[in-house]
């Protein structure tokens, strides 16, 4: 099926999920693929390299029973009733600005959901496994799995296959802009090579796949605003290769804007570490404190799972966008807690709180009353005490509220971990519809032109937990086969 004369049948950008599995998708039908990537072969991959690959799912061919429900939930703020009436009704009636409209449509999401059985079980036949895997989240309010040798394990299959297949991956380069005929028809790429030079790249079908914006500290403090994009970092190195240049030529070029774009999804990472996710996760069985020592949040208002992502995000609010969690020796009455824990830095420690507060840059004076008024709201019965599910043991008295896992800091050795909000991606995106095809601001198709992954926004308000890895892998499929059908129907 491949077009004379060298013509590429898909020019894709970004080597992660999204774009290997668009590529070996594409691949398989027989048509001519290269995938450009700014990285190095070593370090390909963006933040797909990095994930450990968790999937909202109970098994292997069923996601989890909230799946659409989550995103429904968290669809955007103040969403006009008149929109969601009238997306109550055919996709084919609804008017261009629903069409169009930012938030994550039922079409889109339900077209998702059933597709991601279908993938998992062909990346089974790449010899991938899938299956429980070991959490950091103590408390977990849905199902997971896991891609056994997380995101790592799918990228290099797929690359594998992809070569196989006859694909080209161009290392050290990075698309630019749009290539588009007189009718606005996207016909391939301008990129810079390895030297920097300008090439020009011609397609009849370009899928951008080339993450977020999380490494583009420009468009970070455009969106997301500078004072708290200065003290947010991507959560791993790839993320520093994702710098927005799929999404800014796309808007460029026409393209609706989709996702929220002045939020990310965030984790608590210790900032001392040079791991990649650094994550320190214990903070709701102890207090959280700012530079001036101050509890800021409710640490616990339901299971870690369901609230981490807007809770890691008022960290970048707080003066030096750092903050403490603060815990004492109880932390062991929770049964393999240190897994809730990916720093390989140890805590700060001392047998006194004013001693733990010198190690951390405190003021004795200040945290010493914090940690006595949190302790004077905690509940006063006793009783079994159970980390693994809520307990509803608040505090009362004290601003703010700890919902659940109220316990007196006050039994020696303290300890204390640094912590501020890492981005795991930008929620800000191109508008797709169900075959991944990029749509105008009046909601037409824009002719060869397709997104998939982080370049696509679907996101509002909380992340739904281990849905990105799947966003990639479904929609980058899914605009490689719409590209096969077109190109065979032709």
């Amino acid at each position: 099926m491949s077009q004379p004369h060298g013509l590429l049948d898909v020019l894709i950008v970004g080597c992660g999920v999204a774009g290997m599995s668009a590529a070996v998708t594409a691949l398989e039908t027989g048509l001519a693929v290269v995938n450009l990537e700014r990285s190095t072969p070593e370090d390909f991959g963006g933040n797909s390299r990095w994930t450990e690959a968790y999937l909202r799912m109970k098994n292997d061919s069923e996601v989890s029973d909230d799946f659409e429900d989550h995103f429904a939930r968290n669809a955007g703020c103040n969403l006009d009733p008149n929109v969601l009436d009238t997306v109550a009704g055919g996709y084919d009636h609804w008017p261009a600005y629903v069409k169009a409209h930012p938030f994550p449509d039922p079409e889109l999401i339900g077209m998702f959901a059933q597709s991601v059985a279908p993938t998992i079980a062909w990346l089974k036949g790449f010899g991938l496994k899938f299956g429980p895997q070991p959490i950091y989240l103590l408390t977990q309010g849905t199902s997971r799995i896991a891609a056994q040798g997380g995101g790592l394990a799918l990228i290099e299959a797929l690359r594998a296959k992809a070569i196989a297949l006859g694909g080209e991956i161009r290392y050290r380069t990075t698309a630019v802009d749009l290539l588009r005929d007189a009718e606005g028809r996207v016909q391939g790429v301008i990129a810079l090579d390895p030297d920097g030079k300008r090439h020009t790249i011609p397609a009849r079908n370009v899928i951008l796949a080339s993450g977020g914006y999380e490494g583009n500290t420009e468009m970070m403090a455009q969106y997301i605003g500078a004072s708290r994009a200065r003290h947010i970092r991507p959560v791993a190195i790839g993320g520093y290769y994702n710098r927005g240049e799929g999404i800014r030529m796309a808007l460029a070029a026409g393209a609706a804007p989709a996702g929220e774009f002045g939020s990310y999804h965030a984790e608590p990472v210790d900032p001392r570490s040079r791991q990649a996710e650094a994550v320190i996760f214990i903070y709701p069985y102890g207090i959280l404190v700012n530079a001036q020592a101050e509890r800021f949040i409710d640490e616990s208002p339901g299971t870690v799972d369901a609230h981490y992502d807007e809770v890691t995000r008022t960290f970048a609010d707080q003066p030096g966008g750092q903050v403490h969690v603060i815990f004492d020796s109880k932390v062991d009455d929770i049964p393999n807690w240190k897994r809730s824990i990916r720093s390989d830095i140890a805590p700060y420690r001392a047998e006194t709180i004013e001693g733990l507060a010198k190690l951390t840059g405190h003021a004795p004076e200040q945290l010493a009353p914090t940690v006595r008024a949190f302790n004077a709201a905690c509940p006063k019965s006793t009783g079994e005490f159970t980390p693994f599910q809520l307990d509803q043991r608040a505090t009362k008295g004290i601003h703010p509220v700890k919902s659940h896992f109220s316990r007196p800091i006050d039994r020696p050795p303290y300890f204390a971990f640094p912590i501020i909000s890492a981005n795991c991606f930008t929620f800000g995106g191109v508008k797709v519809n169900a075959n991944a095809q990029v749509l105008t601001q009046d909601a037409h198709v824009m002719p060869g032109l397709y997104a998939a992954g982080e370049t696509m926004g679907i996101y509002h308000q909380v992340y739904a937990g281990a849905t990105s890895v799947l966003r990639g892998l479904v929609f980058g499929r899914r605009a490689s086969q719409h590209i096969a059908g077109a190109i065979k129907t032709a």
